[in-house]
């Protein structure tokens, strides 16, 4: 499994961030829609946890092949992963949304395992160097108070954690070295929240219909 992976904007117009998609395809393309979002020329970012809850999830999951996405693993593709490739108690998975996999037709659930390599191969931090700022994007969090690219860090904590932003929202902020802007998903917020330099964006897009889109580069690379 891949733990970084670098990007430069440089290779991107503009660059999105999205909150947790959890099956919402048909909300994720409106939303692209009104952005003006070109498949030839711009670049979105997941910040994991494209599928369960939702409709959409074979949709969703089909992002990862596309050339203009990128995504990283969020604690539900650990939870797909651990029961359709671990082969583990798949109960967890089901607990908290899997279930649409269990009652997809054979050919669906056939899409949905060759694809399997490929959320096993997705990073759990993406560093992007935009033509100003470093930013640095994680599911849950990124577990230490200063970034440095390749640096070990506790990967459960990058998929799972809640404890910084618990403490953020109890007044106990702090900045995290580095990089400029920090992005997560994971928490459920009802707008996206800010703490020092970090951003919390699953404004829980499946329960509210709110799905956040995050700019963090505009007309960088000319077409």
């Amino acid at each position: 499994m891949m733990v970084y992976q670098f990007l430069s904007g440089a290779d991107w117009r503009n660059i999105w961030v999205v909150g947790d998609l959890h099956g919402c395809y048909s909300l994720l393309n409106s939303k692209l829609a009104a952005v003006g979002f070109d498949k030839e020329a711009d670049l979105l970012i997941s910040v994991g946890d494209l599928t369960d809850r939702g409709k959409e999830n074979v949709d969703c999951l089909s992002l990862i092949g596309e050339p203009w996405f990128r995504a990283i693993r969020g604690n539900h593709e650990e939870m797909m992963l651990d029961a359709l490739v671990n082969h583990r108690d798949a109960g967890l998975w089901r607990m908290n949304g899997g279930e649409w996999f269990f009652t997809l037709d054979d050919a669906e659930k056939i899409r949905v395992r060759t694809l399997l390599p490929q959320v096993a191969a997705l990073p759990l931090i993406i560093e992007v160097d935009t033509l100003t700022d470093r930013y640095v994007i994680c599911h849950a969090d990124y577990p230490a108070e200063h970034y440095q690219r390749d640096k070990r860090i506790d990967e459960e904590r990058v998929v799972w954690s809640r404890e910084r932003i618990a403490s953020s929202q109890r007044g106990q902020r702090k900045t995290i070295s580095g990089a400029d802007t920090f992005i997560f998903g994971h928490t459920p917020v009802a707008v996206p929240q800010r703490f020092a330099n970090q951003y919390y964006i699953d404004t829980g897009a499946v329960f509210s219909g709110v799905l956040t889109l995050m700019p963090i580069q505009e007309s960088g690379r000319q077409k």
